[in-house]
């Protein structure tokens, strides 16, 4: 067990791709300009997530001279960095914050039929994921960016709630009830 009480350094469960059938999002695409001697050359940045919809997701962020080779290399770096998420009932185990620079995010469980709400790179986030049921908000920066990793900050923070349970020692319905 890390003693970093926040989390952050926390062991995260890291999934391979090949593992399982990945389904991939495109959260934002840039045209980015690099300014050279004969003028401007433009060239697309892409954020991509991707999950299986059964807790395992990742983002990647991809940089081409093609929108869709942009896409193709951040589907890429999204297998490399994927993580597993804790669900409990299709929604997360409890609430949690997350931060990425100036990106802060609220995560919170919702009731069964609730839907996912949230703003559109947590979105893509949750969707991937496969969470079902959440309340979220967003504060702070809203570049997408910053958004994706907070929301990833936030999500690997989570903690499963039968792992809870076998560590204090107690039944599953005594960690929700107190």
């Amino acid at each position: 067990m890390s003693q970093d009480n926040r989390g952050n350094n926390r062991d995260k469960q890291v999934v391979r791709a090949t593992d399982t059938d990945l389904k991939e999002k495109v959260v934002a695409i840039n045209r980015v300009a690099k300014v050279v001697k004969g003028g401007r050359r433009f060239s697309f940045s892409a954020i991509v997530v991707v999950g299986d919809g059964n807790g395992t997701v990742g983002f990647g962020l991809g940089k081409a001279n093609e929108v869709t080779d942009a896409i193709a290399k951040g589907i890429d770096d999204a297998k490399k960095n994927l993580v597993k998420v804790p669900l409990y009932k299709h929604t997360v185990p409890h609430a949690m914050e997350g931060k990425y620079s100036g990106g802060f995010v609220l995560v919170q469980p919702a009731a069964a039929g609730t839907g996912v709400i949230a703003g559109g790179a947590m979105r893509a986030v949750f969707e991937s994921a496969g969470i079902k049921d959440v309340l979220a908000k967003s504060k702070g920066s809203s570049n997408p960016h910053n958004v994706v990793k907070a929301t990833f900050d936030a999500l690997s923070k989570m903690r499963d709630p039968m792992t809870i349970a076998q560590q204090r020692g107690i039944s599953l319905q005594r960690v929700f009830n107190g």
